[in-house]
């Protein structure tokens, strides 16, 4: 099923058509420029960004940093293979991506302070650390309208779309685990109004089918049209309402009808009208098919689009690291990238869209077994990760970055989530003094990082 964040439903929607919400204090946003005509590296290459997120955190050991000389207690259980790049290599359950890392630039040395999930969460998908101080337990951590904006509502905010399509779409879960909801994943501060639109559901499943977005029975596009030119002119009557309010009525009410009338949206949801041969080679299980679920999303226009592999920490690896990665989450990941590469090369948006997979953070170097358990793993270790970078201009065929011999801190220069936010913000073009004012009038820079430029010069880290 699919529910927009806050659980706005079908009857929801139209009950924002004939109401409308009204907003209280807004945030607001400074575009003032200091950029002239010298423009970061990469600058808006991107239409749209893909970011695949492993929730959990994946061990860079045991995928894209192995370290086959370490001492067994390091190395773990795989052997390694070979890569289209010269003396370069990964985890031998990722054939297709060692065959394609031509397409992909890996970076070995990602790097943050936060080692609890919820934190982590919050800075890997926001580039900012959570407004808490830190310490305390996770139940002080969770997510609240507190939190910095995430990419797709701070995009939406700098740049409201009139199309009918929602600026950020998140697939197929949304993180929440008992009590606890993880952090980073809506507009924060901003206001729901700018909260990315998230399905809750298995595009796998043969049933699978975006509810909101069907209309009733009987109820057409063209009556939809009438009935908002009715509701126009009875607004435009009233005087009930004036300036920032009647604004906000109006917005609320247009984006309700963009959505209910965006046939361009709903097509993209609709998986059925994929091949057969399509949907095997993505892989039918819920992630392959959320992958190919994304690039639907993309083709449409949508600009930011978040897959997760699995449910909130499905990578972490605490115990059965090896079993989970070999028998499940490696071959899955690696039919999906494989496809999902292969298709945006064949229709040319990959040039035009930034891809990146990574979780928010890695596995200690040192194989755990805890306390009441028998088969071991690896616990959180945020001092260094990896992650894949590709499309938008990035030049694949390289490795940045380079950990010690046991993949547990960089030796070479590290780049933040900050640094991640910078990129993804610079390759869809915005201006790197864009501000936004939260509700107490702070200002807060976008891009507070720097751009990973290597990833387009290939200059060593």
């Amino acid at each position: 099923m699919f529910t927009p964040l806050f659980g706005l439903n079908r009857r929801g929607f139209l009950s924002a058509a004939a109401a409308g919400v009204v907003g209280t204090t807004l945030p607001r946003v400074s575009l003032a420029s200091d950029l002239g005509s010298d423009k970061p590296i990469g600058f808006g290459k991107a239409k749209s960004v893909l970011i695949v997120l492993l929730s959990g955190g994946p061990s860079q050991l045991d995928t894209l940093d192995p370290k086959p000389d370490a001492p067994a207690e390091v190395r773990g259980e795989f052997k390694t293979i070979s890569t289209t790049i010269p003396g370069v290599a990964v985890c031998e359950h990722l054939p297709k991506l060692a065959q394609q890392t031509d397409r992909w630039a890996i970076v070995r040395t990602l790097a943050h302070r936060e080692h609890n999930h919820l934190l982590a969460t919050h800075v890997a998908l926001t580039g900012r650390p959570t407004p808490l101080p830190r310490g305390g337990s996770d139940l002080d951590r969770v997510e609240t309208r507190n939190d910095f904006p995430n990419y797709a509502a701070a995009l939406d905010f700098l740049r409201p779309r009139t199309d009918g399509l929602p600026s950020g779409v998140s697939l197929p879960n949304y993180f929440i685990e008992g009590p606890l909801t993880w952090p980073g994943q809506h507009s924060g501060f901003l206001g729901a109004k700018y909260d990315p639109w998230q399905i809750n559901g298995d595009p796998n499943d043969k049933n699978f089918r975006i509810q909101a977005l069907a209309m009733r029975d009987g109820v057409s596009t063209d009556r939809i049209q009438s009935r908002r030119q009715l509701l126009d002119t009875l607004n435009s009557g009233r005087g009930l309402l004036s300036g920032l309010e009647t604004e906000s009525l109006r917005e609320h009410q247009r984006l309700a009808y963009g959505l209910l009338t965006s046939g361009k949206l709903t097509q993209a949801f609709e998986i059925n009208r994929e091949s057969d041969e399509t949907r095997d080679r993505y892989g039918r299980n819920k992630f392959g098919q959320s992958l190919l679920l994304s690039k639907r999303m993309i083709e449409a226009g949508v600009p930011v689009v978040q897959a997760a592999m699995g449910i909130v920490q499905t990578w972490d690896t605490h115990t059965d690291n090896w079993g989970k990665l070999k028998n499940t989450l490696l071959p899955q990941l690696d039919q999906g990238l494989a496809a999902l590469t292969d298709d945006l090369q064949a229709s040319g948006l990959m040039d035009e869209t930034l891809l990146i997979v990574m979780g928010e953070f890695g596995r200690t170097p040192k194989v755990t077994t805890l306390p009441g358990q028998t088969i071991p793993g690896r616990d959180h270790w945020a001092h260094a990760y990896s992650g894949l970078f590709a499309g938008a201009g990035i030049l694949g065929g390289q490795v940045l970055g380079q950990t010690d011999a046991q993949a547990a801190y960089p030796v070479t220069n590290s780049w933040s989530p900050a640094d991640i936010c910078s990129t993804i913000f610079n390759a869809l073009g915005v201006d790197s003094g864009a501000t936004i004012y939260d509700p107490l009038n702070r200002p807060h820079h976008l891009i507070n990082g720097n751009v990973i430029s290597n990833l387009y010069t290939g200059a060593p880290a």
